[in-house]
């Protein structure tokens, strides 16, 4: 049904980009509209698991990603406060086809809006959505000084704030987790392999690899703390708050901290999934609305897989709609192949920063029970997101 279907979709992020991409190969005519007036450099860091990867590679974008990203080697669990290593996992043992890649924000949706121009996708910036609204005779959107018209098709891909959520459910509730996290690029020189860390200490801790080429190094910072900070991407803190929190951590890693003169600073906040990912208009049942990303399943940062979920649901959903006859139907599919699996990623990130924070006695008992399962059966611990990281969309029904 995608043949010269109408598209409209609502943010230029990673997971806007890619089924606009994926609906543009189709056949759909995509716009996408951006609020922002240029990509920029805001959101550092991502890492993009294997099953986010098979979705650039079924893209055909493959070739692209290597030439931008680093190639994860392995992932390391150290402890924050002396340094040592709990457990490395190598992701060549894990065998073929399961690679990851360290990649900077900007430059991934550098690649795919170049990949979505070329697809014949047209992408707007500097186009502010101010309201949805979902009419029998389907939706229609306003821009900052404009008037409402009508779309055909609009999926929602604009984030955690997304105008499509509150038009189709109201307004989200997410409570605050406790939890703030720092984020900062630094220049490095280089010389470090491609090796996510993970430096944990009670109630804390820090992520870091690095990035484009190793010229850049990738920090997060996450500390427990109950006073509440806004849910923004747009907040700057001094740094000597950030180096005041993990001042007993080892000396490497307050070398990056030092060297963080004016991190991002977010609070973390916990949603739930929406109970409605889309919406036919009741007059015009080939017309109507769709959620998709963090727009449909925010999710906590640390099992590292929110853009690796909106590049699966970019996927999901433009073959459901090349697939069905009906809108209803294809996002019935759509709902039905994705809701379950994202609700069950979002509780396992939730879970994942307990592990991380421990506190004593707790604390070593676990770390030790980690290490000696490692030394028995090495890919042990690592099989226990093979759920996650071996899932692909692009084959699995």
């Amino acid at each position: 049904m995608l043949i010269g279907q109408e598209v409209t979709v609502l943010g230029a992020g990673i997971g806007g980009l890619a089924a606009a991409i994926a609906l543009a190969r189709r056949g759909a005519s995509v716009e996408v509209l951006e609020q922002a007036a240029a990509l920029c450099e805001v959101g550092a860091g991502i890492q993009i698991s294997p099953n986010g990867s098979c979705v650039l590679a079924a893209l055909g974008l493959e070739g692209d990603l290597a030439a931008i990203g680093l190639q994860a080697e392995a992932v390391e669990l150290r402890d924050g406060l002396d340094g040592q290593q709990i457990l490395r996992i190598g992701l060549a043992e894990r065998g073929p086809g399961m690679r990851g890649w360290l990649v900077h924000r900007a430059d991934l949706i550098e690649m795919l809006r170049a990949a979505a121009t070329a697809a014949g996708v047209r992408v707007r910036f500097g186009r502010r959505v101010e309201e949805v609204v979902l009419a029998d005779d389907g939706p229609h959107l306003r821009e900052a000084g404009g008037a409402p018209r009508r779309v055909a098709l609009l999926i929602g891909a604009d984030g955690i704030h997304s105008r499509l959520r509150v038009a189709m459910g109201g307004p989200a509730k997410p409570f605050f987790t406790g939890a703030i996290a720092w984020r900062a690029t630094i220049p490095a020189d280089g010389a470090h392999p491609p090796v996510a860390e993970i430096h944990a200490a009670p109630r804390r801790h820090v992520v870091s690899y690095p990035l484009r080429g190793g010229s850049l190094r990738n920090i997060v910072a996450v500390e427990t703390r109950t006073r509440w900070v806004d849910e923004s991407w747009s907040l700057r803190e001094d740094g000597l708050a950030l180096r005041a929190g993990f001042a007993d951590f080892g000396p490497r890693v307050r070398g990056w901290l030092d060297a963080a003169a004016e991190p991002w600073l977010w609070g973390l906040f916990r949603h739930e999934v929406a109970s409605r990912w889309g919406w036919v208009a009741p007059a015009a049942p080939n017309r109507g609305a769709v959620l998709l990303g963090d727009a449909a399943h925010p999710t906590l940062p640390f099992l590292a897989q929110g853009a690796n979920m909106a590049l699966e649901d970019g996927w999901v959903l433009a073959r459901a709609l090349a697939e069905q006859d009906a809108l209803v139907a294809a996002f019935g599919v759509y709902e039905g192949a994705r809701a379950p699996r994202c609700r069950r990623i979002v509780e396992a990130s939730g879970g994942a920063a307990r592990l991380y924070h421990l506190r004593p006695p707790v604390r070593a008992l676990a770390h030790a029970a980690m290490r000696a399962a490692h030394a028995l059966a090495p890919g042990l611990v690592a099989r226990r997101y093979d759920w996650i990281h071996r899932h692909d969309v692009t084959r699995t029904r």
